[in-house]
């Protein structure tokens, strides 16, 4: 049975394709019409979807209905006049017309996409699950119980919820704005700052936002931002409202935890949803569940893998990340090398891209992690603040040797949680201002030719890890194709090798 997948109308459109329990495709929108965050799809990422045939059902990630019932409910009319309630509606209003022949449709509810994207890919036959992302239709925080019956079949129950306007997600996307940054996009930039700041202003922000000390229960609503009641005087203040923020953010965390421990028993923990992606949130997963497992896309583009699973119902066959746009050329391991000894610095498009906002090694700027001014040098090609960190790729084997690993997580092949390095003096353009580094570890049956490359650098210099940043510049998509890597290569002035 082939599925295709779609999430799009908000932010980070995205495009999945299944066929009997196989992921053949997941890629992002944005990546295909080169505009970051792109809610919308188009025509390249459709045809790519395409190549492996006509689908026999199009699942959608959200319930149209339910979320034209939340625009009504807050006013948004402009929105409402514009929603369409079925899924060729809203497909034709996209790509205007209809690509996918005679399939099928079918909607999921919103966080259920989320849950399913996590459980379905899941190793586990049986998880708590737990949704947290701005808003879905209606749910900002759901708790689930989820398993699989005698026929394999995926179920769900849903055990707790948190509605609109409560939301940890829109509180965080809210204060993201507050300091400057792009909200729904920049959050991640917002989560580095805060190692920089102080969490001076945690006691007002709580005490004006949120109702009875109740971090989960909110006092206003922040949807539209809350710059009319805060002025950021400098960027120290910045950094000290992003330390507040995430501070509360993991206070939210513990709550939200402590919440689903109650609810199920269960040992291994699903986290999906846009606020997955905080890695140095994350960190705390192992001190309440012992198997942890976020799908590397956890946010809104993930979705649309998401609903191909519910509407598939079974365990996916999952593999890895790397299941979008191809280059296929044998990853060009002594070229790479090569360039690394001469310059420190250089780029990588081959293989698969892969499929989350983070680069592992198919589409990457890879860079010495132990010369002094590597961090510099790779933040002033990407155009990005000077505080900005960088994460660290190293084989699986050697990652305990060199960081203290939060409790639980004895790996993290998708740089989902940050560690403390152990000697910092050594790898400086990896570690960030409060000593950690959100880690990418690389097993030895890794798909991509990041493990060879690791593999012949640390035998050419003793080092076993490399500094691993996504292939592009801020604000702009990471390079998804053999021009975009040539374009890269001629703007920014970094060899780059497919």
């Amino acid at each position: 049975m082939s599925i295709i997948g779609l999430s799009f109308g908000f932010h980070d459109a995205g495009v999945s394709v299944i066929k009997d329990g196989d992921i053949l495709f997941a890629g992002h929108a944005e990546r295909y019409s080169k505009v970051k965050n792109d809610g919308n799809l188009n025509s390249g990422i459709i045809t790519d979807a395409l190549r492996f045939g006509e689908p026999e059902t199009v699942a959608y990630y959200e319930n149209p209905l339910l979320k034209a019932s939340r625009l009504l409910y807050t006013g948004q009319f402009n929105d409402l006049r514009h929603q369409r309630f079925t899924v060729h509606g809203l497909v034709n209003q996209q790509l205007g017309e209809w690509p996918f022949g005679k399939a099928a449709t079918a909607t999921y509810g919103h966080h259920k996409s989320h849950a399913a994207a996590g459980f379905q890919t899941s190793p586990f036959e049986e998880a708590t699950v737990i949704v947290t992302d701005a808003i879905g239709e209606w749910n900002s925080i759901t708790i689930w119980q989820a398993s699989y019956d005698k026929t394999g079949t995926a179920q769900y129950k849903q055990l707790w919820k948190i509605n609109y306007p409560n939301s940890v997600g829109l509180f965080y996307s809210a204060v993201t704005d507050l300091v400057g940054l792009r909200a729904m996009d920049e959050e991640y930039i917002l989560m580095g700052m805060s190692a920089y700041g102080r969490p001076r202003y945690y006691n007002e922000l709580v005490g004006k936002y949120f109702a009875n000390g109740d971090l989960l229960k909110v006092k206003e609503n922040v949807h539209l931002g809350i710059k009319d009641n805060h002025i950021v005087k400098d960027e120290q203040d910045a950094y000290d409202y992003a330390r507040s923020t995430q501070m509360i953010l993991e206070a939210q965390l513990r709550r939200i935890l402590n919440q689903a421990k109650t609810l199920n028993e269960s040992n291994n923990l699903v986290y999906a949803g846009g606020v997955a992606l905080n890695c140095l949130a994350n960190r705390l997963l192992g001190e309440w569940y012992k198997n942890i497992w976020i799908m590397p896309n956890p946010g809104d583009a993930g979705s649309s893998l998401g609903a191909a699973a519910l509407a598939y119902g079974k365990k996916l066959n999952w593999v890895d990340a790397y299941l979008g746009k191809s280059i296929g050329r044998e990853y060009p391991v002594e070229g790479l090398l090569a360039e690394l000894q001469k310059t420190g610095i250089v780029g990588v498009a081959n293989g698969q891209a892969e499929f989350g906002p983070r680069a592992l090694g198919n589409r990457s700027l890879l860079a010495d992690p132990r010369g002094k001014n590597i961090k510099e040098k790779v933040n002033e090609i990407k155009q990005r603040q000077k505080f900005r960190p960088f994460a660290p790729v190293i084989l699986e084997e050697h990652v305990h040797k060199h960081f203290d690993m939060p409790k639980n997580w004895n790996s993290s092949p998708y740089m989902q949680a940050v560690a403390r390095c152990k000697r910092p003096w050594d790898f400086p353009a990896i570690v960030h201002k409060d000593g950690t580094s959100r880690v990418q570890t690389v097993p030895a049956n890794c798909r991509s030719g990041i493990r060879q490359l690791l593999e012949a650098w640390y035998e050419a210099t003793g080092c076993p890890m490399l500094l691993n940043t996504s292939l592009n510049v801020r604000g702009q998509p990471i390079v998804n194709d053999e021009a975009d890597a040539q374009a890269f290569q001629d703007l920014y002035k970094v060899k780059v090798l497919t």
